[in-house]
């Protein structure tokens, strides 16, 4: 059988035999937990507590403030002992709500809504953005807004992306053995909630085991089908998977739902099913704490605001020197300067590499091969964009498509010469921001 896929794109080594077979483990209760007021697409939150308070689990500790935004709860119970900038999940220092715990893990009140598919869909949309569900693949983008089309852009189709292409991450792999039949209820309610008569499960073939389990799940289920994807990176960004999925192309700077599809990360299908049942709050995920040097890789259920220091001593710590630490995966993650910063709403992984993984090799100078166009899966010419950004020709870079790179780091991946690429285009995208200021 002939695998979907997209043009373009790359397939690095997987490296997820470290923790793929690996269950998942609950960590222990963190003694401090910091919740950043900005993990997600959109305006910050605004602490709604103050040192001092007393908050439990699952609390309410800071409010959206537009449509864009989003709530944010207390993953712990205990005592609010700072409000202060902290480093966070992207290697940066940002406001956050500091909460140190009381041991007890006493939690709001919980429900069980037994008739929670017959809800109405508003209910349904309210729980969700209650439960403060920012799409857990990493954009982080609020689920309720992305739940809340314009009536003009019908939706059709929902896809839930369980590709999890990047190399050494394995958190949505187990999440779909250990939780699928969740995830199949979650997307039921986001079809409803859309009015979608289809849902797709895009699953790259590395995984036969989710898809073989998602498949028995669906086998009754005559309006979901299970996609086995071929192996290619980034084949889980939103405009690649439609287009393997269903042949669409959302046009250049259009969202999905401009061809009438809503993408969902399975960790967030997950999360909604856990909110509209039991207004359960977004307070934990899981996370893979993984790598060479890491003594017992594993798939951890770790509470929002963990600091990542906690989950590699859970692992065991590491039996070799750490040359760098990313929260993500290697293609498009963050490389952070210490385990200081905390696990948020869309780190799927906190991946540690060796001194001679991480070596950083000498720049050269293009060699014109067009490695990176080849590539490339937004069909773009990467050493222009970067030619003019070197040259701080705005116009020039924009044209040639800045805006529309997603920083997938394919062209880097290949590029002979060892340039900078990405590095490059994120230097113009902050140079064009600027002055659109």
């Amino acid at each position: 059988m002939r695998l979907k896929t997209f043009p373009g794109g790359v397939h690095p080594p997987d490296e997820k035999k470290y923790s793929a077979a690996m269950p998942i483990t609950e960590i222990p209760l963190p003694q401090k937990v910091c919740i950043h007021l900005s993990q997600h697409i959109g305006s910050p939150s605004k602490p709604i507590v103050a040192v001092g308070d007393e908050v439990l689990t699952g609390q309410k500790i800071a409010e959206a403030t537009g449509f864009v935004s989003l709530i944010q709860h207390s993953s712990i119970s205990g005592k609010v002992t700072a409000i202060d900038r902290f480093p966070n999940a992207t290697g940066f220092n940002s406001m956050a709500i500091q909460i140190t715990g009381d041991g007890s893990d006493k939690w709001i009140e919980l429900i069980d809504e037994q008739n929670f598919m017959d809800l109405p869909i508003e209910e349904m949309k309210k729980r969700i953005g209650d439960a403060g569900i920012c799409g857990m693949g990493g954009a982080g983008f609020p689920t309720f807004v992305k739940l809340s089309p314009p009536a003009d852009k019908p939706i059709d189709t929902v896809i839930l992306n369980g590709v999890e292409c990047e190399p050494y991450l394995t958190s949505d792999h187990r999440l779909m053995l250990e939780k699928g039949e969740e995830i199949i209820i979650g997307l039921k309610l986001i079809m409803k909630i859309l009015c979608a008569e289809k849902g797709m499960i895009g699953i790259e073939a590395n995984k036969p085991d989710a898809i073989a389990k998602m498949q028995e799940l669906t086998k009754n289920e005559p309006h979901i089908e299970v996609v086995t994807l071929k192996l290619r990176y980034p084949q889980g960004a939103e405009k690649q998977l439609i287009y393997a999925a269903t042949k669409r192309k959302v046009p250049a700077g259009g969202l999905p739902l401009e061809v009438g599809i809503v993408v969902q990360n399975v960790g967030t299908a997950f999360a909604v099913y856990e909110a509209i049942r039991y207004k359960k709050p977004l307070i934990q995920r899981i996370i893979t704490v993984t790598g060479s040097p890491v003594v017992n890789p594993q798939n951890l259920l770790a509470r929002i605001g963990t600091p990542f220091s906690e989950l590699v001593d859970f692992c065991g710590g590491t039996k070799e020197e750490v040359g760098k630490v990313i929260c993500g995966g290697p293609m498009m993650g963050f490389a952070l300067p210490s385990l200081e910063a905390t696990v948020g709403k869309g780190s799927g992984g906190l991946v540690l590499l060796n001194k001679e993984t991480a070596r950083l090799k000498e720049e050269g100078n293009c060699l014109r091969c067009a490695r990176c166009v080849d590539v490339c899966p937004m069909n773009l010419v990467p050493c222009m964009i970067v030619s003019a950004v070197k040259y701080d020709n705005q116009k020039l870079a924009v044209s040639s498509g800045l805006n529309d790179c997603m920083k997938c780091g394919a062209c880097a991946y290949v590029c002979p010469a060892q340039i900078r690429l990405v590095q490059y285009i994120d230097t113009g995208k902050i140079r064009y921001a600027e002055a659109k200021k």
